[in-house]
């Protein structure tokens, strides 16, 4: 039975042959299939070669794979299944890093000098008793009693301002905004704006409403990009469930799955998928 397995795991096409005898029975050329999955041309030719190198590492491979074989007809989990069996399976999940050293370790408080502060007390004190003593022991002589009242009395306080009214409606209490709303709020509302912070290494595109290629590459762990257009952005993700998309200041919930490739379009307002 094991030399009958081993004879049928020989005569079965590799991904990259399945791939493209399925495009030929298809009738499709690259050309085609590239602008539907917008998958680049030399990306796909080298899949179909076997080639993997191109596609950036086992999660963008896989995530081609999937597109591939969706857009020629074939099982996409079945070929995902064999490409992991030929490259070593499924890489197990990476655990979460450890806590900062320097938020573990913290700096011991210095106490407070209560000698210093008691001695500081003390010496206000005994000051205070000694100037009520010397300043207050003699009386007033009735020659300068008499004159005070004709003194001329000096200005020392300032003139008394009129009392500021409020209006009720400015002492509520402010509700608080959303954040979204308040992040929509500060959007430009001529522009459409996109924002991504990627959780894992997520490849993107994006091109403008004119269709020209605004940036194109890997976005690391933990970085950030920003786009704007005058009219519409359209992104492809190659590992959708890797990144937090920020459309015209507000989040865009479920993207989509870890090792996906994802093409959506933004427009000006409310984010809408294309």
């Amino acid at each position: 039975m094991s030399i009958g397995n081993e004879a049928e795991e020989e005569d079965r096409p590799t991904v990259g042959q399945a791939l493209q005898q399925a495009r030929n029975e298809a009738r499709l050329t690259v050309d085609e299939v590239s602008t539907s999955t917008r998958v680049r041309v030399p990306i796909v030719q080298a899949i179909e070669a076997d080639d993997f190198s191109r596609c950036g590492g086992d999660v963008y491979a896989r995530g081609h794979i999937r597109t591939l074989a969706r857009e020629v007809g074939l099982d996409p989990d079945e070929l995902v299944a064999q490409y992991d069996g030929e490259h070593g399976g499924r890489p197990q999940p990476t655990p979460p890093a450890a806590l900062f050293e320097a938020e573990r370790i913290r700096p011991e408080r210095r106490r407070p000098n209560w000698t210093a502060a008691m001695v500081a007390a003390i010496v206000a004190v005994v000051g205070f008793v000694g100037f009520t003593l010397v300043g207050g022991g003699g009386e007033e002589e009735p020659s300068k009693a008499k004159e005070t009242p004709s003194a001329k009395p000096t200005e020392t306080g300032t003139p008394s301002r009129p009392p500021v009214t409020k209006d009720p409606q400015d002492e509520k209490p402010s509700e608080s905004a959303d954040p979204s709303d308040s992040a929509i709020a500060a959007a430009p509302a001529d522009k459409v704006t996109v924002q991504m912070t990627a959780e894992q290494d997520v490849w993107i595109s994006a091109r403008d409403h004119n269709g020209r290629l605004v940036h194109e590459g890997v976005l690391k762990k933990s970085k950030s990009k920003v786009f704007t257009d005058d009219k519409r952005l359209s992104l492809v993700l190659g590992n959708a469930g890797g990144v937090k998309l920020y459309v015209n200041g507000k989040e865009v919930k479920d993207v989509g799955e870890d090792g996906q490739v994802q093409r959506v379009s933004y427009t000006r307002g409310d984010p809408e998928a294309g």
